[in-house]
Order: C-alpha cells, then sequence, then structure tokens
C-alpha cells in the first residue's frame, strides 16, 4: 500500500512540477520567437520590417495557434528613492495576456483601446516592485541609455508574478510602439515574433515547420534554447524519479516475498497433509500464489486509495507549501496522468506475481513425512 502510493505521488508531483513550470516558462515567452540573424547579442532586438505574409502562413499550420510581434529595450526605472535596472518588452494589441492576466497580484494588463494612454503604461513584477517600493498606480520615470539620453514617464497598472526569477527581476511590459519612437524605426518594423503552439511536446516539429516558411533573413530558437537551465532541471526530475519508484517496487517486492514465505512456513503442517492425500507441488503452490494475489489486490486498493487521496488533497487545497524562490512555485503541484497510472498499477501487479513464484517454490523441498511432524 505505502509503496504504490508513494509511486503514485511521485509520479503525479513529478508531472505537475513539469506542467506548472513549463507553462510559467512559456506563458510568458511563447514557445517559439523569430529574430533577424545577426551577431546581437545585445538586450535590444535588431529590427525587421512586419512581414504580414508570414503571419499568415504560419496561423495556417495546425500546430500554431498565436503570432505576436515584440521588442525588447534595456532600461533603468527611477523610483523616488530607488533605480532598478530592467527590460522593457513591448506589446501590442494581439499579444495573448492569458498568462499575464491569470499572474496579476494586482491591477489590470495594458488597455490598448487608447493608444495614447497605453504608451504610458507599465506591468512591473512583485520582485521589482518590491525592491523599488512601488504599487498599483505610482507614476516613475524610465531612462533609456542611447544618445541622447531619453526620458519617459509611466503609470503602473499591473503588478504580476510569474514565479520565474529570470523573468520577474528583469522584465517589465509596455507598449511596442514606445520602443519604436525611442529607435526611430519605422512604424511597422518589430524587434521579433513571439509564436505560441497547440502541444508543446511537438515544439520541435512546430520549429521546424515555421523554419520552412521563415523569410532568409529571419531565424527561429525554441524556449528551451531561451531557457536551457530550467529546462535541464526539469529533465533531471524523470531520473530521481525512476530511482524512487525503484526503490519503493523493491520494497514492494521484499515486503510480499517476507508475507508468502512466512505463510508457507504457517502452513507447512497442511502442505504435508495435501501431499500425502495426493497433490501435487503445483496445486499447492497455486493455494499460496492465490492468496499472494488476494494481498497484492488489496495493498494495490488501499495503495491507489492513499496515493490519490493525498493528491486530490493537495490539488484542491495546496496544503504543502514551497520556497518559490528556489523551486519557480509556492505550493507542492499534483497533475494525474491516467496513462501513468494504469501502468503502474499493471506493472506493479505483473512484477510481484512474478516474484512470487519463486519463493512458492519452497512447497517442493517439504516432504510430507517430515511436514505433517512440523510443529
Amino acid at each position: 500500500m505505502l509503496g504504490l502510493g508513494v509511486m503514485i505521488l511521485s509520479l503525479a508531483i513529478v508531472r505537475g512540477f513539469k506542467q506548472e513550470i513549463r507553462e510559467k516558462v512559456r506563458g510568458f515567452s511563447g514557445d517559439l520567437q523569430v529574430v533577424k540573424i545577426d551577431l546581437n547579442n545585445s538586450y535590444e532586438n535588431s529590427p525587421f520590417q512586419a512581414d504580414p505574409d508570414f503571419v499568415k502562413k504560419a496561423q495556417r499550420l495546425p500546430l500554431i495557434t498565436g503570432v505576436m510581434p515584440f521588442a525588447t529595450k534595456p532600461g533603468i526605472i527611477k523610483s523616488k528613492s530607488e533605480i532598478e535596472g530592467v527590460e522593457l518588452k513591448g506589446v501590442d494589441k494581439t499579444y495573448d495576456w492569458t498568462f499575464l492576466a491569470k499572474n496579476m497580484l494586482t491591477g489590470h494588463v495594458i488597455n490598448f483601446k487608447d493608444t495614447a494612454e497605453a504608451k504610458k503604461q507599465l506591468l512591473i513584477s512583485q520582485v521589482i516592485a518590491s525592491r523599488l517600493r512601488l504599487k498599483v498606480g505610482d507614476k516613475i520615470l524610465m531612462y533609456f541609455v542611447q544618445e541622447p539620453l531619453r526620458v519617459r514617464p509611466f503609470t503602473i497598472t499591473g503588478i504580476y508574478s510569474s514565479g520565474i526569477e529570470d523573468v520577474d527581476k528583469t522584465y517589465v511590459v509596455g507598449d511596442i510602439s514606445l520602443i519604436n519612437r525611442l529607435n526611430n524605426w519605422n512604424p511597422d518594423q518589430i524587434g521579433g515574433y513571439e509564436i505560441k503552439i497547440a502541444d508543446f511536446n511537438r515544439l520541435d516539429e512546430a520549429n521546424n515547420s515555421i523554419n520552412n516558411i521563415l523569410p532568409v533573413k529571419l531565424k527561429s530558437y525554441t524556449v528551451t534554447d531561451t531557457y536551457p537551465v530550467i529546462f535541464s532541471w526539469l529533465g533531471l526530475l524523470d531520473g530521481n524519479t525512476k530511482v524512487v519508484l525503484g526503490l519503493m517496487i523493491i520494497v514492494a517486492v521484499i515486503n510480499m516475498i517476507s508475507a508468502l514465505l512466512i505463510m508457507i512456513l504457517e502452513r507447512t503442517t497442511m502442505i504435508g497433509i495435501l501431499k500425502a492425500m495426493g497433490a501435487n507441488n503445483w496445486a499447492i503452490q497455486k493455494v499460496f500464489l492465490y492468496n499472494a494475489f488476494y494481498l497484492i489486490g488489496l495493498g494495490m486498493l488501499l495503495g491507489n486509495l492513499f496515493g490519490f487521496g493525498c493528491g486530490y488533497f493537495q490539488y484542491r487545497s495546496h496544503f504543502f507549501k514551497l520556497e518559490q524562490a528556489s523551486y519557480y512555485m509556492n505550493f507542492v503541484p499534483v497533475q494525474f496522468y491516467w496513462l501513468d497510472m494504469v501502468l503502474l498499477n499493471i506493472g506493479t501487479l505483473i512484477i510481484c506475481l512474478l516474484v512470487m513464484i519463486g519463493p512458492s517454490m519452497l512447497v517442493t523441498r517439504i516432504t510430507p513425512v517430515k511436514a505433517i511432524r512440523f510443529k
């Protein structure tokens, strides 16, 4: 029961971790980004002309759910008593606000209905807000280091918390048209396209499809290329899960072997009587294997109740907490994937039953005369 329950929780928690963190990262940065091919490694994108034909072709691809222009530009935010270096991410009215709206702590996202007001609105993270002692409605100045130095006033309209340290300590979100004006770009120039896909498991396939229709001077890269450390860490979780599953299977097998051996020793006299009455070894073995199957089935039933019960409780209540700075979230996430659970139960049952055949062979070593005299 405990072995299977722990295995169910291990799989559900690892699935939950990978899903939650992956959704956080791709929610802010998209699944794919298309930028200009050059040697620019700075925080500021190299501009290129927006290509409506590419956008239409990309949107017709079955895996693509959204294509949104963006641009980035480094700057320095100055509050009344503090300053902070940040990167302004500029977006337009086509941007998918689903992720930021879900993770908004206070305030609201940028309203593009009034284009003049949209240029003055800014979203900042909770990390930056805490450092600069800002709240929704505060007015700030943002300095852009270029020749000549540019200063722009903003009003904080929203404070978000993505849970991803690299995002929260770096990015603020504003209007892309402001970056166009600061950089003296043409109105139809952008820094890149942010692309969202329907199925993250087909990320490489989607990237190949985009590369097939990209204009010559553009390149695409995936979110796993942008945040390699995070996705490498998520990959290591699979190894940890395999270790936990292996240890729990070993514990369950040892417990079942011990239980079967004890049952055989306790029924030695019965075995001798059955043999004296003409029962063969396999017939007697089946008696003990049927009993072992009953115990395994009962343990698996209780294990499923324990594992799914604890998982559902955590899913609904978020009772067990985590340190967000270390784990990118403030609670233990749980996600049940039914195919995993079915295969885990079937695999546990088969392994335990196969292992039981060995100890049951002890029946063949018992002779009727000695067994009947056994006390």
